[in-house]
């Protein structure tokens, strides 16, 4: 664990970086009934069998490179004899399926699906095998690690805890940051009670679209997605993973997740022996360094479209996630 965090760290921030010392191969597996496509980056040097990181995906239409944001991370790992593995999620870059299909039950059984994948490679080595997620993959990690004790160590970058506190946080802190008046918050927050009522009485996308008349770029899809997710907390799956090396990266601007009721809960439920965590005073959500303020209008605009949850184009009220 201290050599991952020594050699990854926040590489994301060295992204403008346009060759990678990797060796990147084409991979899939087939899971419930469905071809996953993926990509495998292994070190330059040496034929293994490598350490492995199993790259577990925030929320959002995400292909295997994550439109090459993780390869920077996948070079810090190898540097530390370490291979990573990410497939695309199901619908996107080759992969079958619906992502917004998906409970994070699902995404736990795809991510079990990966590892026991590359133990059967030779060039892998079983017994060092992790997991790496960032944002929602906060519901994912700590399901698939208490299934399966063998797994390592885990690495959480941003996560949340609560789907409802997250999605509350991350509206109050945009409408702050976007200086809202007080009626505007005020409007905010009565829509996104709307919204719940709603979800809790399985209300049909229909429904939801008469009641609040502009629905954005929400579609059926993703509310059926929102309906199915929305009840998320990682606290009980969390108590299962006690003893399991888990590192904890939070940054020091993110609106999208109360980091602070975060570290407060991990360390609450974890072992002080086997939580580390990590800050990262300058970096936001998406975990690249905050821009200067002249820049911020087209930094938030590019984070919105790497956010987890509640982002895409979803109206602020119900980025519940």
């Amino acid at each position: 664990m201290g050599l991952l965090l020594a050699t990854g760290g926040l590489a994301g921030v060295a992204a403008w970086q346009n060759t990678y010392a990797l060796r990147e191969e084409k991979v899939s597996l087939r899971h419930d009934g469905k071809l996953f496509e993926g990509v495998l980056a292994r070190p330059t040097g040496g034929e293994g069998p490598f350490g492995l990181v199993v790259f577990v995906h925030g929320d959002g239409p995400i292909d295997a490179t994550h439109e090459t944001f993780y390869r920077p991370l996948w070079e810090s790992f190898a540097r530390a004899g370490y291979a990573s593995l990410s497939f695309s999620k199901p619908g996107i870059g080759g992969s079958q399926g619906n992502w917004l299909d998906q409970s994070m039950g699902d995404r736990a059984d795809e991510t079990l699906a990966a590892v026991a994948w590359a133990r059967d490679r030779p060039d892998i080595d079983g017994r060092r095998i992790g997991l790496w997620g960032a944002s929602q993959a906060g519901w994912v990690l700590p399901k698939a690690a208490a299934r399966d004790r063998r797994l390592q160590f885990v690495i959480a970058v941003s996560p949340a805890v609560n789907w409802l506190r997250q999605g509350r946080y991350n509206l109050l802190a945009e409408l702050e940051r976007d200086g809202a008046t007080p009626r505007e918050k005020d409007a905010a927050l009565r829509r996104r009670e709307t919204t719940l009522r709603l979800l809790k009485r399985g209300a049909s996308f229909d429904e939801y679209r008469a009641a609040v008349a502009d629905v954005g770029s929400m579609t059926a899809d993703r509310w059926r997605f929102i309906a199915r997710n929305y009840r998320s907390d990682a606290t009980a799956d969390l108590r299962t993973v006690r003893g399991t090396p888990l590192l904890l990266v939070l940054a020091g601007h993110d609106v999208n997740v109360d980091v602070t009721e975060t570290e407060a809960v991990y360390r609450k439920v974890l072992p002080a022996a086997s939580l580390s965590v990590a800050h990262y005073p300058d970096a936001t959500h998406s975990d690249v360094e905050q821009r200067p303020a002249q820049q911020q209008g087209e930094h938030h605009e590019q984070e919105d479209d790497q956010r987890d949850g509640g982002g895409h184009g979803v109206p602020r009220s119900v980025r519940c996630r």
